[in-house]
């Protein structure tokens, strides 16, 4: 990670403008705070990934609260396509201002660089190939698929710097890890699943109980302090059991947790835009 950081450092003196690609699930925690150190007073578009997945009112609230930042946001799906031809447009809009310096300069205009920036398992690789439309960079769809930084052409608009994804060194909020580690983007064995799951089912009975309710035919209310009932409920619901008609709960931690990242439990964000008001 310090090599890394220690290239795009080195690299940020000729980009124009930092892109940068955020989890539309997690806004705030897979925003590593030390892109920010570096990329400094650049002009920023960020991407909010894997919009399909979040839910809609939540990233439009996301959206306003990076665009009182001071960035151009843009919700995408890169699996998809969603909002990728609006990503070209975007970087040209801020850079604005370079465009009349080269102007006033009478210089002719060359291709946009941009460095796209973002913590890993967030969808870079496959953003890229959605831009170029072919298989460039690396996908996968584990932490750390990039390995080193390479620069790729879209079209005669763009010049792209891919990098390797960033974590930063440790957390200061436990549940930021807990949320990288419930949509994937930390290592399934670095955290323990069941935590991992029972933090995830606070959220959904809190903020999504109706979905819950239709995914695992749970009857409301239910009591989202009582992990234990709502392991219990899916468990057995789900056919998660053990000798003895026990809740297997190592299943059944799995099984929440491949199901919110595919989003079959349905459109969810697990932090607020209004808690950062």
């Amino acid at each position: 990670m310090a090599k890394a950081r220690r290239e795009i450092k080195e690299k940020l003196q000729m980009i124009d403008v930092v892109i940068e690609l955020l989890d539309a699930r997690i806004p705030m925690s897979s925003q590593n705070p030390i892109i920010e150190e570096l990329v400094d007073q650049k002009p920023r578009l960020v991407l909010l990934n894997k919009a399909d997945l979040a839910d809609e009112k939540q990233t439009e609230q996301w959206s306003s609260y990076f665009r009182k930042q001071g960035a151009e946001v843009l919700a995408i799906n890169s699996q998809t396509g969603q909002g990728i031809k609006k990503i070209a447009p975007a970087c040209q809009k801020l850079a604005h201002a370079l465009y009349e310096k080269w102007e006033a300069k009478g210089m002719k205009p060359r291709a946009l660089r941009a460095v796209i920036l973002g913590i890993p398992n967030v969808g870079k690789s496959t953003l890229i190939n959605r831009l170029v439309n072919k298989r460039q960079a690396k996908v996968g769809d584990r932490p750390g698929v990039t390995k080193q930084q390479q620069w790729i052409k879209v079209g005669n608009q763009l010049d792209l710097l891919d990098t390797p994804g960033i974590l930063w060194p440790k957390f200061d909020d436990q549940e930021v890890g807990l949320r990288l580690a419930a949509t994937g983007a930390i290592k399934d064995e670095l955290l323990d699943y069941g935590d991992v799951a029972a933090f995830t089912l606070r959220l959904l009975a809190e903020d999504y109980p109706k979905q819950l309710q239709n995914r695992y035919a749970i009857e409301l209310p239910v009591d989202s302090e009582d992990v234990g009932q709502l392991f219990d409920e899916i468990g057995k619901k789900r056919g998660c059991i053990v000798k003895g008609g026990l809740v297997d709960y190592d299943k059944t931690a799995e099984l929440i947790l491949r199901e919110l990242r595919s989003g079959t439990i349905g459109k969810v964000t697990l932090e607020k835009a209004e808690s950062q008001a």
